[in-house]
């Protein structure tokens, strides 16, 4: 017993240590002709109950700037981006996955931040201290989260 718990123990390590292995990073994300991004970031399914609760904080924060009816009950929604209900219908989940990864590639001169790009930015900051950022960019979801997002964007059909 003792022998096959420690096989699979070692068996889960190197799974876990082989999924973030195959995270595409953020200069690696292969993107076509319209901007969206067909194959997953991790090689993991997103957690859409994640994507949700990053619709409302941290790095994510979504309905800053876009509104969601299900979400109805968190406060001030924005009305700089479109209405987020029927996503999964306007568009497909590449088309999802590229839109989140960096808007830019889709809406040329949008307003909304690239969440997981570190290059090619006119003036980073290292948050809101008004200085330049120490050290490499970081994108502002990890490729997990960003599958986390897709995942629940996918979840918002009409009706």
């Amino acid at each position: 017993m003792r022998r096959f718990a420690l096989a699979f123990a070692t068996a889960v390590a190197c799974a876990t240590m082989g999924a973030a292995q195959d995270v595409v990073a953020p200069g690696g994300v292969a993107v076509d002709e319209y901007g969206g991004i067909a194959t997953s970031l991790t090689g993991a399914p997103g957690d859409p109950a994640n994507g949700q609760a990053l619709m409302d904080k941290g790095s994510g924060n979504c309905i800053a700037c876009h509104a969601v009816t299900e979400l109805s009950d968190l406060g001030f929604h924005g009305t700089i981006g479109p209405v987020l209900d029927g996503a999964a219908d306007r568009w497909t989940e590449a088309d999802l996955r590229g839109i989140v990864v960096n808007a830019k590639n889709v809406f040329e001169g949008t307003m909304m931040p690239s969440f997981y790009r570190t290059t090619g930015f006119v003036r980073p900051g290292d948050a809101f201290t008004g200085n330049a950022p120490k050290g490499d960019v970081q994108p502002l979801l990890t490729a997990q989260e960003v599958e986390d997002v897709v995942a629940y964007l996918m979840t918002l059909k009409e009706g």
